[in-house]
């Protein structure tokens, strides 16, 4: 199977479905500008015309009113947004027409509109350009949230992400974009709400999403030397949820850590650690735990950000806490790179 980047595989999944059906449709702030959107819409406006890939103005909710409107007319169209935080504007079209078109009309209409929002941080992005807000999406009714971790998730989420009858929120993070992995060629798909175990394990379960993944399996690689099994589940979408795989990890290892990218209070993470207690407590051996960021706004100072962010380490610290281990020299041995706004030189993409 050919390697290839994050971002050339959310540009085939475009590229893909366009070919697919003439009504799919591409449009953003710099998708046609040299830069691409970090590579992920490069020359789709010279192979399909500026008729279905085009730049729009800076105006996200009247674009995204756009959006519906046309998908009422049997349009669909893949929106870009260069970060999650400029699309704020836009969620009265989303929250309150798109997600709910649906079920307001008996199922007689729809609205297929898929969402690319950049999500991430470092390199002193702070507090406007970082934002993590996927369980604020997996709140509303009618909306499904997709946030792949590999570049063939990306690539088969996103397919079957244009092609879904109703609208979905499809996050990347951009420390993926430039990782590799292998991706089919032609038209590939998954379908949305299955869960991957990226690592099997006895001792504990790390369920996570997106970038925090990748954290999971560094920590994962170190745990394992020190004698601890962890299994790794990606969540792959947010909503729905596959709570089957999550339950069926949580009773094989009878212990959890659920991770988030985003900020702790109402995250993913808590709602997991809330299903888990519920339904299988009996099967726990000891109280499940989340990471997520802290409640405040992120710092745009690289020193403020040293040590804020959920890294392997403290991963590693919180697993071998719940088995009783000694949490000694971890520090030392995942330290923090230097700078530590990037991933680190361990990092060379996911597989």
């Amino acid at each position: 199977m050919p390697q290839k980047s994050f971002a050339t595989a959310i540009n085939e999944g475009i590229a893909q479905a366009m070919d697919l059906d003439d009504s799919v449709i591409c449009y953003g702030l710099g998708v046609t500008d040299p830069k691409a959107v970090f590579g992920t819409t490069a020359s789709l406006e010279k192979r399909f015309g500026a008729a279905r890939v085009f730049d729009m103005p800076t105006s996200e909710n009247a674009m995204t009113g756009v959006a519906i409107g046309a998908a009422l007319n049997g349009i669909k169209s893949v929106m870009t947004h260069q970060r999650v935080d400029f699309f704020l504007l836009a969620l009265d079209q989303l929250v309150n027409s798109a997600a709910k078109w649906h079920y307001m009309f008996g199922g007689q209409n729809s609205v297929p509109i898929t969402i690319r929002l950049i999500i991430g941080r470092g390199w002193g992005q702070g507090p406007t350009h970082s934002q993590n807000l996927q369980a604020w999406f997996a709140h509303i009714p009618g909306l499904k949230v997709v946030m792949p971790t590999t570049p063939e998730d990306a690539k088969g989420l996103l397919i079957s992400s244009i092609l879904d009858p109703n609208p979905v929120v499809f996050l990347e993070h951009r420390w993926l974009h430039n990782s590799i992995g292998e991706v089919p060629d032609g038209d590939f798909r998954l379908p949305l709400g299955k869960a991957k175990v990226m690592r099997e394990g006895r001792d504990i379960t790390i369920v996570s999403m997106s970038y925090m993944t990748i954290e999971a399996l560094h920590a994962a690689d170190y745990l394992e030397k020190q004698g601890v099994s962890c299994e790794v589940v990606d969540l792959r979408s947010i909503k729905p949820l596959d709570w089957e795989t999550v339950f069926a990890s949580t009773v094989k290892t009878g212990r959890l850590i659920a991770l988030d990218s985003g900020f702790t209070t109402g995250s993913v993470a808590g709602e997991i650690v809330a299903r888990v207690a519920m339904e299988k407590f009996s099967a726990l051996r000891k109280a499940p735990a989340r990471l997520a960021m802290p409640d405040v706004p992120e710092p745009t100072s690289i020193a403020l950000t040293k040590g804020f962010y959920v890294r392997a380490a403290d991963i590693a610290i919180k697993v071998l806490s719940m088995m009783d281990k000694s949490v000694d020299y971890i520090n030392a041995d995942l330290s923090e790179p230097d700078p530590h706004d990037v991933p680190g030189d361990w990092f060379k993409g996911p597989f």
